[in-house]
């Protein structure tokens, strides 16, 4: 119950008062939901679409929601399956997910790691050791990838 009641008013809050560039929305039932995020400005991912699935668990908040990509994108923190490696989406000790946080705070800091990788905590090794020594071909290959999956 809790939970439901908690998503209901987390879901209200981000149709009414969105973070900037980013949009989410039930996708049928409750613990199902969709987001998309634009690509900022100045980064490679700008101009580009990026949809998200979000699986709430049924111990939410207690436990994070799993937030995967549907939209490929090219970078050192999220998989080829859209995985993403960010420390607020894992709990506790390796993680740092507390019940305090939100969807709405999730989907925000992802769009931070969209326009800051981490490359020292990578998900794709290629990727990371492209974005540390050859950053000019790794900006061509993430315009690239956003151009081609995340075009309008």
């Amino acid at each position: 119950m809790q939970r439901a009641s908690r998503l209901a008013r987390e879901l209200s809050l981000l149709a009414a008062e969105p973070p900037p560039g980013i949009t989410c929305w039930q996708n049928g039932q409750l613990d199902d939901l969709r987001a998309q995020i634009l690509g900022g400005v100045d980064t490679p991912y700008e101009k580009g679409i990026f949809n998200l699935e979000i699986i709430v668990p049924e111990r939410y908040p207690f436990e994070p929601p799993k937030i995967r990509f549907l939209t490929p994108i090219y970078h050192p923190n999220i998989d080829s399956a859209g995985r993403i490696c960010l420390d607020v989406l894992k709990l506790p000790p390796k993680g740092a997910w507390r019940p305090s946080l939100n969807i709405s705070t999730l989907l925000t800091s992802i769009q931070l790691l969209m326009a800051e990788p981490n490359p020292d905590d990578p998900l794709m090794a290629s990727i990371s050791s492209e974005y540390k020594y050859n950053k000019q071909l790794f900006l061509l290959n993430a315009r690239e990838w956003t151009e081609k999956y995340a075009g309008q």
